[in-house]
């Protein structure tokens, strides 16, 4: 299954270059798809801390008023 999986990544980025798309895979960050930011240290006011970063980072989100 695992060789299946790889055929597949191979051949979507075959068909990306045919199309003139070049395709560089990022890994996943968490923090940015919530609209955080990677800081060193704590988190300051206006930001909150919602988790840690990958790189060992704080990710802080700012407080939204309602």
């Amino acid at each position: 299954m695992r060789i299946l999986y790889q055929l597949l990544v191979v051949l979507f980025m075959m068909l990306q270059g045919v199309t003139g798309q070049p395709f560089v895979p990022r890994p996943f960050e968490p923090c940015l798809a919530q609209n955080g930011r990677c800081v060193p240290g704590i988190c300051r006011r206006p930001y909150y801390w919602t988790g840690t970063c990958r790189n060992g980072f704080s990710c802080c989100r700012r407080y939204v008023e309602v």
